[in-house]
Protein backbone atom coordinates (compact mmCIF):
# COMPACT_ATOMS: atom_id res chain seq x y z
CA UNK A 1 0.00 0.00 0.00
CA UNK A 2 1.30 3.41 -0.96
CA UNK A 3 0.04 6.98 -0.65
CA UNK A 4 -1.23 6.68 -4.24
CA UNK A 5 -3.64 3.96 -3.05
CA UNK A 6 -5.21 6.25 -0.45
CA UNK A 7 -8.24 7.44 -2.48
CA UNK A 8 -9.33 3.85 -3.16
CA UNK A 9 -8.45 2.68 0.37
CA UNK A 10 -10.44 5.59 1.80
CA UNK A 11 -13.47 4.79 -0.39
CA UNK A 12 -13.42 1.12 0.64
CA UNK A 13 -13.02 2.13 4.29
CA UNK A 14 -15.96 4.55 3.95
CA UNK A 15 -18.12 1.78 2.43
CA UNK A 16 -17.28 -0.47 5.39
CA UNK A 17 -18.17 2.28 7.86
CA UNK A 18 -21.55 2.73 6.13
CA UNK A 19 -22.51 -0.90 6.85
CA UNK A 20 -22.43 -0.26 10.59
CA UNK A 21 -20.65 -3.58 11.13
CA UNK A 22 -17.02 -2.81 10.33
CA UNK A 23 -15.78 -0.27 12.88
CA UNK A 24 -16.75 2.20 15.57
CA UNK A 25 -15.18 4.96 13.45
CA UNK A 26 -17.61 7.49 12.01
CA UNK A 27 -15.24 8.65 9.26
CA UNK A 28 -12.01 7.45 7.69
CA UNK A 29 -8.90 9.37 8.69
CA UNK A 30 -8.66 12.73 6.90
CA UNK A 31 -5.60 11.81 4.83
CA UNK A 32 -2.94 9.22 4.08
CA UNK A 33 -0.59 10.49 6.79
CA UNK A 34 -3.22 10.13 9.52
CA UNK A 35 -4.17 6.67 8.26
CA UNK A 36 -0.60 5.40 8.03
CA UNK A 37 0.47 6.90 11.37
CA UNK A 38 -1.02 4.04 13.36
CA UNK A 39 0.10 1.26 11.03
CA UNK A 40 3.31 -0.64 10.45
CA UNK A 41 4.54 0.16 6.92
CA UNK A 42 5.59 -3.47 6.43
CA UNK A 43 2.03 -4.61 7.26
CA UNK A 44 -0.02 -2.50 4.84
CA UNK A 45 -1.19 -4.19 1.62
CA UNK A 46 -3.76 -3.82 -1.12
CA UNK A 47 -5.36 -6.30 -3.50
CA UNK A 48 -5.66 -5.07 -7.07
CA UNK A 49 -7.30 -6.42 -10.20
CA UNK A 50 -5.73 -6.67 -13.67
CA UNK A 51 -6.35 -2.97 -14.23
CA UNK A 52 -4.57 -2.04 -10.96
CA UNK A 53 -7.91 -1.11 -9.38
CA UNK A 54 -7.78 -1.55 -5.59
CA UNK A 55 -10.28 -4.24 -4.54
CA UNK A 56 -9.48 -4.29 -0.83
CA UNK A 57 -6.85 -3.61 1.76
CA UNK A 58 -5.38 -5.01 4.96
CA UNK A 59 -3.21 -3.29 7.52
CA UNK A 60 -1.92 -3.81 11.03
CA UNK A 61 -0.45 -1.64 13.72
CA UNK A 62 1.02 -2.11 17.17
CA UNK A 63 -1.34 -2.63 20.10
CA UNK A 64 1.09 -0.98 22.51
CA UNK A 65 4.36 0.92 22.52
CA UNK A 66 5.60 -1.20 25.44
CA UNK A 67 8.53 -3.40 24.39
CA UNK A 68 6.93 -6.56 25.77
CA UNK A 69 4.15 -6.24 23.14
CA UNK A 70 6.43 -5.50 20.18
CA UNK A 71 5.22 -8.64 18.37
CA UNK A 72 1.50 -8.05 18.85
CA UNK A 73 -0.54 -6.19 16.24
CA UNK A 74 -4.17 -5.33 15.66
CA UNK A 75 -5.29 -5.70 12.07
CA UNK A 76 -8.10 -4.75 9.71
CA UNK A 77 -9.25 -6.27 6.44
CA UNK A 78 -11.62 -4.35 4.16
CA UNK A 79 -12.99 -5.50 0.81
CA UNK A 80 -14.77 -3.17 -1.59
CA UNK A 81 -18.47 -3.93 -2.14
CA UNK A 82 -17.85 -4.76 -5.82
CA UNK A 83 -15.22 -7.36 -4.86
CA UNK A 84 -17.17 -9.10 -2.08
CA UNK A 85 -17.45 -12.89 -2.15
CA UNK A 86 -14.61 -13.28 -4.66
CA UNK A 87 -11.87 -14.49 -2.30
CA UNK A 88 -10.23 -11.08 -1.98
CA UNK A 89 -10.51 -11.04 1.81
CA UNK A 90 -8.99 -14.51 2.09
CA UNK A 91 -6.03 -13.57 -0.08
CA UNK A 92 -5.47 -10.30 1.77
CA UNK A 93 -5.58 -11.96 5.18
CA UNK A 94 -3.33 -14.82 4.08
CA UNK A 95 -0.75 -12.41 2.67
CA UNK A 96 -0.92 -10.18 5.74
CA UNK A 97 -0.33 -13.18 8.01
CA UNK A 98 2.66 -14.31 5.92
CA UNK A 99 4.16 -10.83 6.19
CA UNK A 100 3.49 -10.75 9.93
CA UNK A 101 5.16 -14.13 10.46
CA UNK A 102 8.23 -13.05 8.49
CA UNK A 103 8.51 -9.78 10.40
CA UNK A 104 8.53 -11.33 13.89
CA UNK A 105 4.90 -10.75 14.83
CA UNK A 106 3.72 -13.47 17.17
CA UNK A 107 0.10 -12.41 17.72
CA UNK A 108 -2.35 -10.84 15.27
CA UNK A 109 -5.61 -9.75 16.84
CA UNK A 110 -8.78 -7.82 16.13
CA UNK A 111 -12.22 -7.06 17.48
CA UNK A 112 -15.15 -7.88 15.22
CA UNK A 113 -18.82 -7.08 15.66
CA UNK A 114 -20.71 -10.37 16.17
CA UNK A 115 -23.08 -9.36 13.36
CA UNK A 116 -20.17 -9.43 10.90
CA UNK A 117 -20.54 -13.16 10.23
CA UNK A 118 -18.50 -13.04 7.00
CA UNK A 119 -15.48 -11.60 8.80
CA UNK A 120 -15.76 -14.10 11.64
CA UNK A 121 -15.88 -16.99 9.13
CA UNK A 122 -12.92 -15.56 7.20
CA UNK A 123 -10.82 -15.33 10.34
CA UNK A 124 -11.82 -18.75 11.65
CA UNK A 125 -10.72 -20.31 8.33
CA UNK A 126 -7.40 -18.45 8.64
CA UNK A 127 -6.65 -20.00 12.03
CA UNK A 128 -7.91 -17.30 14.39
CA UNK A 129 -9.57 -18.27 17.64
CA UNK A 130 -12.16 -16.44 19.68
CA UNK A 131 -10.61 -15.15 22.89
CA UNK A 132 -13.82 -13.69 24.27
CA UNK A 133 -16.72 -11.33 23.83
CA UNK A 134 -16.62 -7.81 25.15
CA UNK A 135 -20.19 -6.87 25.94
CA UNK A 136 -21.45 -3.32 25.48
CA UNK A 137 -17.88 -2.17 24.86
CA UNK A 138 -18.81 0.91 22.85
CA UNK A 139 -21.72 3.15 21.90
CA UNK A 140 -22.06 3.25 18.11
CA UNK A 141 -21.67 6.86 16.94
CA UNK A 142 -23.06 6.60 13.42
CA UNK A 143 -24.75 4.55 10.73
CA UNK A 144 -27.64 2.12 11.01
CA UNK A 145 -26.59 1.09 14.54
CA UNK A 146 -26.10 4.67 15.84
CA UNK A 147 -26.94 5.06 19.50
CA UNK A 148 -26.77 1.33 20.25
CA UNK A 149 -24.30 -0.30 22.60
CA UNK A 150 -22.24 -2.83 20.68
CA UNK A 151 -20.49 -6.04 21.60
CA UNK A 152 -17.27 -7.14 19.95
CA UNK A 153 -15.72 -10.56 19.53
CA UNK A 154 -12.01 -10.52 20.34
CA UNK A 155 -10.05 -12.85 18.06
CA UNK A 156 -6.39 -13.71 17.80
CA UNK A 157 -4.00 -15.83 15.83
CA UNK A 158 -0.62 -16.75 17.24
CA UNK A 159 2.21 -17.36 14.82
CA UNK A 160 2.91 -20.97 13.90
CA UNK A 161 6.51 -19.86 13.36
CA UNK A 162 8.40 -20.42 16.59
CA UNK A 163 11.43 -18.20 16.85
CA UNK A 164 13.43 -16.56 19.57
CA UNK A 165 12.28 -13.00 19.77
Amino acid sequence: MTPADWPAVEAIYRAGIATGHATFEAEPPPDWEAFAAGKRPDLMIVAVDGDDRVLGWAAAGPVSMRAVYCGVVEHSVYVGPDAARRGVGSRLLSNLLELADRSGVWTVQSSIFPENAASLRLHRRAGFRVVGCRERIGLMPCGPMAGQWRDTVLIERTSPVRQSW
